[in-house]
């Protein structure tokens, strides 16, 4: 079983400091969490950038100065999230690719986001995925359903992508697939041999999908941008305590830890 990959998904689009006062907001703060989680035990970072107002924003230069400042701080695996806000065109959603960051998600189909719609057409995703390729930047992709599971082999099938792919199963959105155990261990079932795959549970959901991954051999994502609470009525204090939680039941579970340099192998960075 390989050693597990934390991921840290810091701020997203939607989370506000009135959710928790914690969020980091400004490059400065995401970096500085970014690197907080490092040192807790995360050997990725999953990367949304906001405006100083804090609305959510897809320009290339306020990302450019988030993996400026993670970069001076420390070697944690960036991974810029391409799904953006909803209602975001895709070529906005598409400018932090053209920084060259190691990793962009891929969402690989549309779902409904409680009363909103997250749209991704297959002509989009193919543009995505090809763009990715093009730079040199590997594709999580990001399904909220099993349809995307099947959305991805085919863009395998027509050659844009390559197998092993690496999933990010995002479970408990409204709308979508739910943050069950069931639901989990559908998703593993339809990955291809080979295949790494990781876990984003939101809201309560996050913990005990976590602990089945660790248990599973997939990977485990956690942050303020899929859960603000540390348990029932406590806010988290930072996206590193989130982290540390993680990072203490791998350990008590038996399975170790990547560095990012050990993350990079199993992932083939």
């Amino acid at each position: 079983m390989d050693k597990l990959i934390i991921t840290a998904a810091l701020t997203g689009a939607e989370t506000t400091k009135e959710a928790n006062p914690a969020l980091p907001i400004s490059p400065e703060e995401i970096a500085q969490a970014a690197c907080l989680c490092q040192q807790a035990g995360a050997s990725m970072v999953h990367l949304h950038a906001r405006k100083p107002d804090g609305d959510s924003t897809q320009d290339a230069k306020v990302f450019g100065e988030i993996i400026s400042g993670i970069r001076k701080r420390c070697d944690v695996i960036v991974q810029v999230s391409t799904g953006g806000a909803v209602g975001m065109t895709p070529e906005e959603r598409l400018q932090p690719v053209q920084l060259n960051p190691e990793m962009a998600t891929l969402s690989t189909g549309s779902v409904n986001f409680g009363d909103d719609l997250f749209v991704n057409t297959m002509e989009d995703i193919r543009t995505f995925a090809k763009t990715m390729i093009a730079k040199g930047v590997k594709p999580e992709i990001e399904a909220f359903d099993s349809g995307m599971v099947q959305n991805a082999l085919t863009l395998v099938k027509q050659g844009i992508l390559e197998l092993p792919l690496h999933f990010d199963f995002v479970l408990g959105v409204p709308g979508a697939m739910p943050g069950t155990p069931e639901a989990l261990m559908y998703m593993k079932s339809l990955l291809p041999a080979g295949c790494t795959w990781t876990v984003a549970g939101i809201g309560r959901t996050e913990l005990p999908l976590g602990a089945m991954a660790i248990i599973l051999g997939g990977h485990v994502r956690v942050g303020f941008e899929d859960n603000v609470y540390y348990k029932r009525g406590q806010l988290a204090e930072s996206n590193a305590q989130l982290v540390q939680r993680i990072a203490r039941l791998a350990e008590e579970l038996g399975r170790e830890v990547a560095t990012p340099a050990e993350a990079r192998k199993i992932l083939h960075l």
